[in-house]
């Protein structure tokens, strides 16, 4: 009997503990709260190898996405990947590449193509190593689902739609943010917080340091910085004399659309201006996968007049960049004079409002698909490209609950962080040592056009697009990635990073981007076990830490 009563008495304590716990859960999330080790801001793939990492870690980690669909880019149309030189990109990264590679050796994976059909064409290296086992090139659905699977496999907590309250949703005690409180009024407590976005919004809430525009030349002692008037790289701009105006030669009849009335700047003085933005679309020409090119409510021929001039003038580059990617689809991106990009048109998204950018990313949309159905059924488009054009479509299998449209406008740059510490040119270019290594970048310095001005003899003239050979692989420093000492003292940065905006069109690559965020989780295990600010942390046992991750630091000696 003195057994039972013992028992007994165990059991009341166990059930009692375990109602208390489910009933304080279960209070939490009546009141809406929520708790980790680690908060993640952000739906992109460096918020998704960020979470991975974090439980890698050993720490929990919520994952607080204002994206429904996760991956980013990465999973919205830009399959053919910016590899740059692909033997530095390690860790998470690599193995999503490789969990790529494993999808596509199954036979089921090719439904509109054979796989040798297909080709090995990829972006400075081979769309598939063999030797390696990664797979550079993708599907959007393909991603996708890799990015799934990693939540999946891990047990990540995702709450996602969620937004954040950027006027009072972030809660700061003595230099470090205690919770985030999104705009359905959910809130998220945890130790250390990284922002995972494309426009650093939790940065910048925050109220730590950041810039937005082109710095001139002379802030970071740079050659590529600023507005860059006469240089032309990429073939995105004129090549012939074209005039402006609505009735070529009169000033009085207006200027066609998309061209600037304001002066260009003087070449290497910074302004406001971002590159421009574009969908990166995915197409087909697989006649039983293909939707005709929608016209878009809001379509107006007018806004393409340019563009007929462009042909007049002889240029018929058009499919340059359909750049093929596995089942007769494409990652298609801007190419040319006039194309994808809505040049000029993106100045005002990084700090406006969730309405005002939500009516941006609209315009663009318009912009583009009108474009394709411009070029698809305006009978001045010469006739041989047009036939060409109407053998494409867009892919019926991709996108499916967005109309076959991309979700993710490519935010090609926002606001970038300004820390004691910033990434420019000389870094890129292998002029300057970086200290403190997190991991490597090797793309080109590559921006985009960012306005489209007419000149002083009186022509229509693009400006803004650079692309700048990176001589080898270089290192990304960890003090890009934290605040200033004095700003915030728990809060990492792996994509809005502390950079000059020529070296950002270097370090914008998904694969860094997905390196970065594995990184920064890294770095915020550190913190929590050490107790330690994120600045104060231990470098030398980061290193360790990264390397045992297989993440790439340093070029081999």
């Amino acid at each position: 009997m003195i057994i039972d009563f013992k028992l007994k008495s165990t059991v009341r304590i166990i059930l009692l503990f375990f109602f208390t716990v489910l009933n304080t859960e279960v209070d939490a999330h009546i009141k809406n709260e929520y708790s980790a080790d680690i908060i993640i801001y952000g739906g992109t793939s460096a918020a998704v190898t960020a979470a991975v990492q974090s439980i890698r870690m050993g720490k929990s980690v919520i994952l607080v996405s204002p994206d429904i669909h996760l991956g980013g880019l990465s999973s919205s149309g830009l399959g053919f990947t910016d590899t740059g030189d692909k033997t530095v990109i390690g860790g998470l990264a690599r193995d999503f590449y490789h969990q790529i590679y494993l999808h596509y050796q199954s036979d089921s994976a090719w439904k509109w193509q054979k796989k040798e059909d297909y080709g090995n064409k990829g972006q400075g290296t081979s769309a598939i190593d063999g030797n390696e086992r990664t797979m550079w090139i993708f599907e959007p659905h393909v991603a996708e689902e890799i990015f799934e699977n990693f939540i999946t496999n891990n047990n990540i907590k995702v709450y996602r739609d969620e937004w954040l309250d950027r006027e009072n949703g972030v809660k700061l005690n003595n230099g470090k943010i205690i919770s985030i409180r999104t705009l359905s009024g959910k809130v998220f407590h945890g130790s250390v917080f990284i922002d995972a976005t494309y426009e650093g919004d939790l940065m910048a809430a925050s109220g730590v340091s950041y810039h937005v525009g082109r710095e001139g030349n002379d802030v970071y002692n740079e050659q590529w910085n600023g507005v860059q008037t006469g240089v032309f790289q990429h073939q995105h701009y004129f090549r012939t004399n074209i005039d402006p105006y609505k009735v070529p030669g009169d000033k009085s009849s207006g200027l066609l659309a998309g061209i600037s009335p304001y002066p260009s700047g003087r070449k290497g003085e910074g302004d406001n201006r971002l590159q421009a933005y574009c969908f990166r679309m995915c197409l087909s020409n697989n006649p039983d996968n293909r939707v005709p090119f929608p016209k878009p409510a809001g379509y107006d021929p007018n806004q393409y007049e340019l563009l007929i001039r462009v042909f007049q003038s002889g240029w018929n580059e058009l499919f340059n960049k359909f750049d093929p990617i596995p089942n007769r689809k494409t990652d298609t991106n801007n190419h040319g004079p006039f194309s994808t990009d809505y040049i000029g048109m993106n100045y005002e998204y990084p700090e406006s409002s969730y309405e005002k950018r939500k009516e941006i990313i609209k315009q663009h949309e318009v912009y583009q698909k009108g474009l394709m159905y411009f070029m698809a059924n305006d009978s001045r488009v010469p006739v041989d490209l047009q036939r060409q054009l109407n053998e494409w479509g867009l892919a019926k299998d991709e996108f499916i609950d967005n109309g076959n449209w991309p979700y993710q406008l490519y935010i090609r740059e926002a606001r970038r962080m300004v820390s004691d510490y910033v990434m420019t040119e000389h870094e890129v270019l292998s002029k300057r040592e970086v200290p403190k290594p997190i991991g490597m970048g090797s793309y080109s310095l590559d921006s985009h056009n960012t306005q489209r001005y007419i000149t002083p003899e009186g022509n229509v003239q693009n400006e803004g697009d650079i692309g700048v050979s990176a001589p080898k692989p270089y290192s990304i420093s960890y003090d890009a990635i934290i605040p200033k000492k004095g700003e915030v003292k728990n809060l990492l940065v792996p994509v809005c990073l502390s950079s000059s905006h020529i070296a950002y069109g270097s370090v914008r690559m998904e694969p860094v981007f997905m390196i970065l965020g594995q990184s920064a989780a890294t770095a915020a295990a550190i913190a929590i076990d050490d107790a330690q600010d994120v600045q104060e942390i231990n470098y030398q046992k980061l290193q360790q830490a990264l390397l045992s991750q297989k993440q790439l630091l340093v070029l081999p000696e």
